[in-house]
């Protein structure tokens, strides 16, 4: 079992296509798995092991084999699924089943992948935390808004798991919990059935222990066969940026970034290092002014009609941005991000990626917040692909990761990237 268990999403794939394995096994062995760890990690907000079985004899009998067919999803709980329940992470919406799939659920059955069951979202995907607990430590955070993904991949309870990020939500708890995460470029993955939160910037991300299974489930649900991973990877030129986030990094989140330098020395990668930019000083201002408009608009149904049952949070959250959106700052902001997105090589110049810290350091302590976005919102602003690559453990035993970030547009440079630093990693 332990061993089935190791195996990749693209390793299950292959041995499926051979005819070694079957579906129905590769699934009642996750669900033994899960019975053992979802206790205490409470990763989960709907998981039907019955259900879960009988799709994977469904799937085992289908006499047309998809390019998924032996992967393992979860889904984040603000992605509708015609077969489940779709809370978006609240109360107001408990026991609420969508009449269809969203798009990219509807993709991944298609190409034969199980959807196993939905992970827990925070409220909405935004600041209300959800139940989960870090599979590292259960007193930290998993990080939010994609939780519960984020700690069903750390756990090993499932192979490729849908996150959703407007700032942060798909790459940080992917570093809090030592997994590898993708945000495309900004639609790449059609978000047709998910939650809006800021539509400017909301955008479904991918989590797995491996770059190359989230560069495969991609390049199928997206329609994009250039983003899988070659064999022969060429050399990145990179840059390391230290931008206006850098302030809140943490001892640990230089000690990563190193030992990715060090790893990429070694296949003959020479980092170069690169201050603040003029121009892209301003980026967390610029992106608060369009979310703060964007969110009190989105959420504002739930506001005004379904108040007693939201969380305290989010209501203080809707609440500060009604305070603060005009459409004045808000017309300011996309003006700065225009600009910023027009002149992004200025960041980039000749290099295929910047690396920088995920996150500021490893998980906090406690469960009432998801950590600190400040090294995501100007990506997920500026529609760039971003990568988490885990890179070993901080001072606490706990994951930290490295970022890999390119130009909006570059995924499939920016994932070969992203597999070559993890190759490098692990070799060292």
């Amino acid at each position: 079992m332990q061993k089935l268990l190791e195996l990749t999403a693209c390793e299950t794939i292959a041995r499926v296509a051979k005819g070694d394995l079957t579906v129905e096994t590769l699934t009642r062995t996750y669900l033994d798995h899960i019975a053992v760890v979802e206790p205490d990690i409470e990763a989960w907000q709907h998981l039907d092991p019955d259900h879960a079985i009988m799709m994977a004899k469904a799937i085992d009998a289908a006499p047309d084999v998809g390019p998924l067919k032996g992967m393992l999803v979860g889904v984040k709980d603000v992605i509708d699924t015609v077969d489940m329940p779709t809370t978006y992470g609240s109360k107001a919406y408990v026991g609420h089943r969508p009449r269809s799939d969203a798009a990219v659920v509807a993709q991944f059955r298609k190409a034969g992948a199980l959807l196993l069951g939905k992970t827990v979202s925070t409220e909405f995907a935004a600041a209300a935390p959800g139940k989960t607990r870090n599979p590292f430590d259960l007193a930290r955070t998993p990080g939010g808004s994609s939780s519960g993904s984020a700690a069903a991949i750390g756990g090993g309870m499932v192979q490729v798991a849908l996150g959703t990020q407007t700032a942060g939500s798909t790459i940080r708890p992917a570093s809090f919990c030592g997994v590898v995460a993708y945000k495309p470029t900004y639609d790449v993955i059609e978000r047709t059935g998910t939650k809006p939160l800021a539509n400017s910037f909301d955008t479904i991300g991918v989590m797995a222990k491996d770059v190359r299974d989230v560069a495969l489930f991609t390049s199928v649900v997206g329609g994009r066969p250039r983003l899988t991973i070659p064999d022969a990877l060429s050399t990145p030129k990179v840059i390391l940026y230290r931008s206006e986030a850098w302030p809140v990094a943490q001892p640990e989140a230089e000690i990563a970034l190193q030992r990715a330098i060090a790893a990429l020395s070694t296949k003959g990668v020479c980092v170069t290092e690169k201050p603040l930019v003029n121009g892209f000083d301003r980026l967390l201002q610029t992106f608060a002014m369009v979310m703060e408009w964007e969110v009190s608009r989105a959420l504002y149904y739930e506001y005004r009609f379904l108040p007693d049952k939201l969380h305290p949070r989010s209501i203080e959250m809707i609440e500060a941005c009604l305070r603060t959106a005009t459409p004045e700052r808000y017309d300011d902001g996309v003006k700065r991000i225009a600009w910023a997105r027009a002149n992004i090589d200025l960041l980039f110049g000749d290099a295929d990626v910047l690396i920088t810290p995920p996150s500021p350091g490893e998980a906090p302590l406690g469960l009432e917040k998801t950590g600190d976005a400040s090294f995501n919102c100007m990506w997920s602003m500026l529609h760039a692909p971003c990568v988490t690559v885990p890179a070993g453990l901080g001072p606490n035993n706990m994951p930290i990761g490295v970022q890999v970030i390119g130009r909006p547009g570059e995924d499939a440079r920016t994932l070969s990237a992203a597999a070559f630093l993890e190759d490098a990693l692990k070799a060292a």
